[in-house]
């Protein structure tokens, strides 16, 4: 089976739905562009921390999971951090 990629206005997208998801979740106020930025590198920490382990998230869904949980990671740290 091939391994389906996603392209860089997917990426945004996606993104930006992760970082909203998170933003929701963990009760935060970013705004968009944070939203965007907090899916996007949250997805690409998530991906690697998740392949330490041999879990590999493919395709749009599998990104959206690995954005919302990296981004939810970065806003927990971003919190720790300021206190």
């Amino acid at each position: 089976m091939e391994h389906v990629q996603v392209g860089w206005v997917a990426a945004i997208i996606i993104g930006g739905l992760a970082g909203w998801f998170a933003e929701m979740f963990m009760g935060g106020n970013q705004g968009l562009l944070m939203n965007i930025i907090l899916g996007i590198v949250g997805a690409i920490i998530a991906n690697a921390l998740l392949g330490v382990f041999g879990i590999v998230l493919g395709g749009w869904i599998g990104y959206l999971i690995a954005g919302f949980v990296g981004a939810c990671i970065l806003i927990a740290v971003g919190r720790a951090i300021r206190r």
